[in-house]
Parts: C-alpha cells; sequence; structure tokens
C-alpha cells in the first residue's frame, strides 16, 4: 500500500460506497420488513407492483450517459463545465421524457385503477431530479464517493425514520410512495449543497452543442440496454402481478428482496474499479484482461459464498424474517439467489462493454436476455405460479449475460473468461 496513491485512493472510495450499502441493507431491510409485515401481502403485492413498474422506465432517463461521463471526466478532466453542464440539461430533459411515458403507460395498462396511477405517478417524479447525477459522476471520475454517500445517506436515514413513524400511525399505503420521492428531492438538493461546499462553481457549468452529440451519440445505446436490462429485472413482477394477483407478487417480492441485499457489492465495486480499468485500456490490452479476468472471478467467489447458504437456509431465513403469511417465498430464495451470480458478471461485462466502445452489443445483449425474460415469465407464470418467474429470471439472466457471448464474436474471449471464473473463481 505505501507509495500506492491511485490504490489508496481505490480502497477509500470502495469503503465509502460499501459503507453505504451496508447502512441501506441493514435499516432498509429492517423498515422493509416491517413494512412488509404491516401491510401484508396484498398490499405489499401493490407496493412492490408500482416500484417495479416504475423502475423499468427511470433508469432510462440517464439517457446511458452515468458510465460514459465517468469516462470522459477522467481523460478530459479540463472539459468538466460543458461535460457537467450538457450532461445535467440532457438528464433532466431525459427525467421528464420517462415521466410522462411512465404516467401514459399505467393508465393504458390499468385504466380503473386510481391507487395504481398515484403510486406510480409520485415514484416517478423522482425521475425529474434525474440531472443531479452528473455530479455523482464527477466525483466518481474522481474517487471520491464520500461526498455522495454523505448527501444520499442522509436522506435515505431521515426518510427510513419516517416511514417508521408511518407505520406506527398507521398510514395509507400511498403515503410511502411520498416518502420515497422526499427522499430523492432530499438526496438531490444535498449533492448541489456539497458541490458547492467543496469549492466548486455552477457558473462554469455550460451546454455545449458538440459535447451534446458525441454523448448522445455513445449514450443512446446504453440507454436503451440500461432500460431494456431494467425491464428484464423487473417484467417478472409486473407480469406476475397482472396473472397472478398481487398477493403472489407480494410473497415473490419478499424472496426478491433478501435474494437482492448483497446486490450492493458488485456495483460498488465496478465503480471503484472503472477508472482504472479504463486507464489500463490505455496502456495494454494484456493488462486489461488481467484484470477483467480477476474481477469476473471475484464477482463468483462472492456470489459463491452468498448463494450456497442461502439455498440451505431459505426457509428458515424467510420464516424469521417475513413470518407465516409469507412461508412460499422460501422455496422461492433458495432457486433465485442465484440469479445474482449472472447479475454480478453482468456488472463487469457492462464495464468491459463500454470501456471498449461496444455500446450497441452491449444493448443487443440485452434485447435479447429481455425478449427471453418476456416470453418464459408469459409462458411459465401460468403453469407454475411464483416459481415460473424465478425460473425465468435465472435462465434469462444468465442468456444475457454468457449465452450472448457465443452469439457475437467479439465476445468469444469474454464467454471463457466467465466460464473460467465459474469453475475456478480464486479471485486473487
Amino acid at each position: 500500500m505505501s507509495g500506492r496513491y491511485d490504490l489508496q485512493r481505490m480502497i477509500g472510495n470502495t469503503g465509502w460506497m460499501t459503507g453505504e450499502q451496508v447502512l441501506r441493507m441493514a435499516v432498509g431491510l429492517l423498515v422493509g420488513i416491517w413494512l412488509a409485515r404491516y401491510l401484508g401481502p396484498e398490499q405489499y403485492g401493490q407496493f412492490s407492483y408500482a416500484i417495479a413498474f416504475a423502475m423499468m422506465f427511470s433508469q432510462m432517463a440517464a439517457l446511458g450517459l452515468g458510465e460514459i461521463m465517468v469516462r470522459d471526466l477522467v481523460r478530459h478532466t479540463s472539459r468538466r463545465g460543458a461535460l457537467l453542464g450538457t450532461s445535467f440539461l440532457l438528464m433532466t430533459c431525459g427525467g421528464l421524457a420517462v415521466f410522462a411515458l411512465a404516467v401514459a403507460s399505467i393508465f393504458v395498462l390499468r385504466p380503473g385503477d386510481t391507487l395504481m396511477h398515484w403510486l406510480v405517478g409520485i415514484t416517478m417524479a423522482g425521475a425529474l431530479f434525474q440531472g443531479t447525477e452528473s455530479i455523482e459522476c464527477w466525483y466518481a471520475s474522481q474517487l471520491q464517493a464520500k461526498y455522495t454517500v454523505l448527501a444520499r445517506s442522509a436522506a435515505f436515514l431521515a426518510a427510513s425514520l419516517v416511514k417508521g413513524c408511518l407505520i406506527l400511525m398507521h398510514a395509507p399505503l400511498i403515503a410511502f410512495a411520498w416518502v420515497g420521492l422526499a427522499e430523492l428531492m432530499i438526496g438531490a438538493a444535498g449533492l448541489v449543497v456539497i458541490y458547492k461546499r467543496t469549492g466548486f462553481s455552477f457558473s462554469t457549468w455550460h451546454f455545449d452543442l458538440a459535447t451534446a452529440r458525441d454523448q448522445l451519440k455513445d449514450g443512446w445505446p446504453l440507454m436503451l440496454a440500461v432500460g431494456l436490462n431494467m425491464v428484464y429485472l423487473r417484467i417478472d413482477q409486473v407480469i406476475l402481478g397482472e396473472i397472478a394477483g398481487s398477493s403472489e407478487l407480494g410473497g415473490y417480492s419478499a424472496a426478491v428482496r433478501i435474494s437482492e441485499l448483497w446486490a450492493f457489492l458488485p456495483a460498488v465495486i465496478c465503480a471503484s474499479v472503472f477508472p482504472a480499468m479504463v486507464e489500463a485500456g490505455t496502456f495494454s490490452d494484456e493488462l486489461f484482461y488481467a484484470q477483467l479476468q480477476k474481477l469476473y472471478n471475484l464477482m463468483v467467489f462472492i456470489a459463491y459464498l452468498v448463494a450456497i447458504p442461502i439455498t440451505f437456509f431459505s426457509d428458515h431465513l424467510v420464516q424469521l424474517l417475513y413470518g407465516d403469511a409469507y412461508t412460499e417465498s422460501g422455496r422461492l430464495l433458495a432457486v433465485l439467489v442465484w440469479s445474482g451470480l449472472f447479475t454480478s458478471l453482468g456488472a463487469v461485462q457492462a464495464l468491459f462493454l463500454i470501456s471498449k466502445h461496444w455500446s450497441r452489443i452491449y444493448l443487443l445483449c440485452m434485447l435479447l436476455g429481455c425478449l427471453l425474460n418476456v416470453g418464459l415469465n408469459w409462458l411459465l407464470i401460468p403453469h407454475m405460479g411464483a416459481m415460473g418467474a424465478v425460473i425465468a429470471s435465472c435462465v434469462s439472466y444468465w442468456f444475457a449475460v454468457h449465452g450472448t457471448c457465443f452469439i457475437f464474436k467479439p465476445l468469444r474471449k469474454n464467454a471463457w473468461m466467465i466460464a473460467k471464473a465459474m469453475l475456478y473463481p480464486k479471485p486473487w
């Protein structure tokens, strides 16, 4: 560690991001379980449906510019004003567009469900503050995640406290949607304040048409890919809610929540490693691929550490956390937890494709995975219920990340790297 300043910054950055996610995992799990017990499977299923529906749209608000911004800010720090100002305006417009699209879609899909209209509308209103993600991109490029962690964690803790009070007050379901929106608003305001407090000025931000063209040229495939990624991550809950009802969805959502508890770790590691991978790729392909293999190995190693014990103790875990009302969630969790293996590998693969400027291939992988997921859900859910959604998720996640690598020639090497990691995940 001595003298290795970049490594120290990377580890410190990872520590801040991990600390935030551990906090969210611990507090979010407690509040989430309390909320699930309070609402019961039926109302919890409605709430989960609204969140899943909104998430299929909200991730497109950033227009795929997040990782591209980090990449460009690492390479062109002197152009910070143009990059941040341009991305802020583009992301804000993207937020407005997806808000309108999501609200219109839920009115068409469920024309008479007023409660669901409100739940989706309130949840999607957070996309209107998407522009502040440009500030997060700046701190990410500088490996200074502590500033975004402070802003988001303060908002999260305040929202969690209010949710607890609402449960004690026996508040209606819609109140919790308002709290979620307030959390996003406070977090966005916190980022603005911290950016100014750390010595930066918004007066240097400006819109640049050439920069916008470049960002959109690189970003549109990623925007669609991220949108498709969220569709195939959440469409199972939407289809399950439509076919099997809110109660079945409530039990499935409980299993999903537990299976995703550790999902923050791959995202945190990838976010901290990405700037270094971009820099390594400028020196040597051999060095780049060596780091990529180590990252794949690490993801698989972590996934096995989580999935194997949960598989054997899923029934006891669900019973302990959620109680008798969610008994069926145990068998779902035992299988669903393995989907995390492929989502973790997918996080690394996304960095690989972005660093290589292969965003269109990434889009095609997500499209094929999404189509397979939708088809399997419509085929399996009517016959198998929630377990059909579980199987569809696991199969389609594998296909989008690994199976498609055998289809596209530039990804063949990547396919064997993933296979090697799954067979022998040596993380050092």
